[in-house]
């Protein structure tokens, strides 16, 4: 996959992403991730690529010449039109299958606002989709868009060592993912649970699949909605959460 970032700010994105598992990706070639700066298309002396907003206000607006010459340049060396992701607090709030769909592309373009946020023009020119990672305000889009891009890159083939290593974490199936364990076996009196030391995969699987049930209903009921349970774990889930109604009451 081809990630491509349009940022004022590049080295910030790299010193991020040439780390730990994307860093390997990317060293491997599994991942080619690239980086635009927007102030080398600013077309001025000073590398200005922000002004003051029409109709008056307080701070600056990223001007759209700028962002769109450095659309352009990215559009030089692709082989089709790649899909152009615009980190704003007004766009849909990414979560796991969004990642899915992402991690389906052959080639992103994330576009990483400043100040104010960026000219509309431009958001109308060359943006597919807005994302959002949650209801608060950062000084930029880097931060939101590393974490997007942190997230699909590791369900792109080879980026982690098996595909099991995603699919059974926390959110991949609208679930949170059972507790880990690693040695020692005791920890300040805390034992590992016994069916984990037993060797009998089919039982490890049955109480992983219960624990990310049950963890589920507990701390995040909200996406009980979304996951797919069993009939018996549809039961479990309604008589837990009774049980926990009664008990506030």
């Amino acid at each position: 996959m081809r990630i491509d970032c349009l940022t004022l700010f590049p080295d910030m994105m790299k010193g991020v992403l040439n780390e730990s598992i994307i860093g390997r990706a990317i060293a491997a070639g599994i991942l080619d991730i690239r980086y635009t700066d927007i102030r080398d298309f600013a077309g001025n002396k000073h590398n200005r690529v922000d002004d003051t907003p029409y109709g008056g206000g307080m701070g600056m607006v990223m001007q759209a010449g700028p962002i769109y010459r450095a659309y352009q340049s990215i559009l030089e060396t692709a082989e089709k039109r790649p899909k152009v992701i615009y980190m704003s607090p007004q766009g849909r709030v990414f979560n796991q299958q969004i990642a899915r769909e992402l991690a389906a592309e052959e080639h992103l373009v994330f576009l990483c606002g400043h100040y104010e946020g960026v000219d509309e023009r431009v958001i109308e020119e060359i943006v597919d989709e807005e994302l959002s990672i949650g209801d608060y305000v950062l000084t930029g889009g880097e931060i939101p868009a590393l974490a997007v891009i942190d997230s699909v890159s590791r369900m792109i083939p080879g980026v982690l060592p098996a595909e099991e290593a995603f699919s059974e974490e926390s959110l991949y199936n609208g679930l949170l993912e059972y507790p880990q364990y690693s040695r020692p076996p005791e920890f300040l009196g805390r034992e590992v649970p016994e069916v984990l030391l037993s060797g009998h995969h089919e039982n490890i699987r049955k109480w992983r699949r219960e624990q990310s049930v049950l963890r589920t209903a507990l701390k995040r009921p909200d996406l009980l909605e979304q996951a797919e349970l069993t009939i018996e774990e549809t039961l479990f889930v309604k008589k837990l959460l009774a049980e926990q109604k009664g008990d506030k009451q």
